[in-house]
C-alpha cells in the first residue's frame, strides 16, 4: 500500500470571500439564495444533469475553454436522460458569459439543469427545469466560506485500478451523459481508494477493459510509442480527451481510440496520464503501487501538456478559436 500523500494549501483569511452570483432561469441572483428543497426531485433521484467548463485569463481576457462543445454536451446530456431542457444552445452560452462577466477570477463554470420541484414519485408532476450557470474559484472564496478546502491535487498521479465497480453501463445509464446519478458508484470505490492512499482510480468495463476515472480520461503509451484511448463508446466523451488527441495529431503523435483497452497494456506501457477540465494533462506515475515507464511525465506527456497549457494561455494560434471570449 502507498503511502498517504497530502498537498498543502495556504489559505489567507485575511479578507471576506467576494460576493458570488450566478445565472439561474434567467436572471442573475445572489449565490446564498439559491437553495432547493430536500425534497427536490434530482436531489432525491439523481436526475441533475451537468457540465463543467475551465475559465482562462488570456492577452485578450477572460476565455472560455471550448464552451460551445462542452454546452453541446450538456444539450446532448439532457437528451439521453429525457430531460425536458428549454434553453436552446446559444442561451446556455450567453448564460456561462454572463455569469463569467459577473464573477471576477471565476476559474470554472458549471452549468446545472435539475427538478427543483417537490416531488414524492420517481417521476415528477412538475416537469420544469432549473438551469444554473455558476462561475467560481474551486480552490478559493467559494470553498473557503463554511468549510475547509480540499487539498490541490499532487503533480502526478497514484492510481488504483478498481477491480469491484465496473464502468458505467449503457443498458442502465449511457456513459455519455453527464447525470449525477452516473457518479454514485465511482465514488464509493473512489473514497476507498483515496483511504487506501490512492490518488484516483480507473474503471474496468464488463470485460475487464480500461475505460476512465470517475472525472478524467485515461490514456497510455504503449510498448510500440502509441497513444491509446478506450473507444468513444466505452467512456464520457471528454471535451479535453478530444482536444489531446487533436493536439496528438498536430505534433505527429500516433494514436488510436478504436480498440478496447485491455487492463495488461498497463504492465508495458511506457507512458500514462489523465485528461479533464480541472486535471489538464495530469501525469500518472504508478498503478497499484507498480511504477509506469522509467518517468513521469514522460516525453508523450510532457509535449502534450506544455502544448495545452500555452492553447490555454491563449499562446496558440492555430488552436486561438477553442478560447471563447466572455466580452465578444
Amino acid at each position: 500500500m502507498p503511502p498517504l500523500r497530502c498537498a498543502a494549501m495556504s489559505v489567507s483569511n485575511a479578507s471576506a470571500p467576494p460576493s458570488r452570483t450566478l445565472w439561474l432561469d434567467g436572471a442573475l441572483v445572489p449565490w446564498e439564495t439559491a437553495r432547493v428543497h430536500v425534497l427536490s426531485q434530482s436531489l432525491a433521484r439523481g436526475s441533475l444533469i451537468f457540465d463543467y467548463m475551465s475559465v482562462h485569463e488570456t492577452p485578450r481576457g477572460a476565455a472560455i475553454f471550448r464552451l460551445r462543445d462542452h454546452v453541446e454536451r450538456f444539450v446532448a446530456s439532457a437528451r439521453l436522460v429525457g430531460l425536458p431542457l428549454a434553453q436552446d444552445a446559444a442561451t446556455l452560452c450567453d448564460a456561462c458569459k454572463t455569469a463569467v462577466r459577473a464573477n471576477p477570477g471565476a476559474k470554472v463554470v458549471k452549468l446545472n439543469a435539475y427538478f427543483a420541484s417537490e416531488e414524492v414519485d420517481v417521476v415528477p408532476a412538475d416537469d420544469r427545469l432549473s438551469v444554473a450557470a455558476l462561475a467560481y474559484d474551486p480552490w478559493g472564496d467559494v470553498l473557503l466560506r463554511k468549510s475547509q478546502p480540499p487539498a490541490r491535487p499532487p503533480k502526478t498521479v497514484r492510481l488504483w485500478v478498481e477491480k469491484e465497480i465496473r464502468q458505467r453501463r449503457a443498458d442502465i445509464l449511457h456513459p455519455h451523459a453527464k447525470v449525477a446519478g452516473n457518479y454514485t458508484a465511482a465514488m464509493i470505490a473512489k473514497w476507498r481508494a483515496r483511504k487506501a492512499g490512492y490518488d484516483e482510480i480507473v474503471l474496468l468495463d464488463e470485460r475487464g477493459n480500461l475505460t476512465e476515472t470517475p472525472t478524467a480520461n485515461f490514456f497510455l503509451v504503449d510498448a510500440a510509442g502509441v497513444l491509446r484511448s478506450a473507444p468513444d463508446e466505452a467512456v464520457l466523451l471528454g471535451v479535453t480527451r478530444r482536444s489531446v488527441l487533436e493536439l496528438a495529431d498536430a505534433e505527429d503523435i500516433k494514436t488510436t481510440r478504436d480498440e478496447p483497452l485491455p487492463l495488461k497494456a498497463l504492465a508495458t506501457a511506457r507512458e500514462a496520464f489523465l485528461t479533464g477540465t480541472s486535471a489538464g494533462v495530469w501525469p500518472v506515475e504508478s498503478a497499484d503501487g507498480r511504477p509506469i515507464g522509467r518517468e513521469c511525465p514522460g516525453p508523450v506527456t510532457r509535449r502534450l501538456r506544455e502544448r495545452f497549457q500555452r492553447v490555454v494561455a491563449g499562446e496558440d494560434a492555430q488552436f486561438a478559436h477553442w478560447l471563447e471570449r466572455v466580452n465578444d
